[in-house]
């Protein structure tokens, strides 16, 4: 199955589409808002394997529905080497499912959910994680993308 189509900006407002990582491995996570605990968990244990997944030929970006601005402070504070993209009108998210009904502090609301897709090279959805913990996440990923 082919994964959806993006067009997002970065942190620094440059446009991000899911052609530009053609030919390669692309790890795409969603995660609900820049610099509070769980998703600064999960982006700066991305950063802690970035080298490692980028040796093995695999690319990382962010998604949220913070505004650029937000995007580029997060990136700066925690030194993440990945871009983040701005989506904002969580149309991309939606497309991937990943926007939705959840349960947060036991009310149940509509927002973000985190979850990780890994895209081929050709563009194929070659994995999907829903609705995933920030902490412990990457180092399964790892473990099914590099047997590490």
């Amino acid at each position: 199955m082919g994964a959806s189509h993006f067009t997002l900006l970065d942190q620094d407002r440059n446009p991000v589409s899911l052609s530009d990582f053609s030919g390669r491995r692309l790890v795409v996570f969603f995660y609900p808002k820049a610099m509070t605990p769980g998703c600064t968990t999960e982006a700066c244990d991305f950063r802690d394997s970035y080298q490692e997944l980028l040796a093995a030929g695999v690319a990382v970006v962010g998604v949220s529905p913070d505004p650029p601005e937000a995007l580029a402070r997060f990136r700066e504070k925690e030194d993440l080497p990945f871009p983040l993209l701005s989506d904002e009108d969580h149309a991309v998210a939606e497309a991937y499912g990943a926007w939705g009904p959840k349960k947060l502090y036991g009310r149940e609301m509509v927002g973000l959910i985190r979850s990780t897709f890994v895209i081929g090279p050709e563009g194929d959805l070659e994995r999907e994680y829903r609705n995933v913990r920030a902490g412990g996440h990457v180092d399964r990923l790892k473990r099914d993308l590099l047997g590490a």
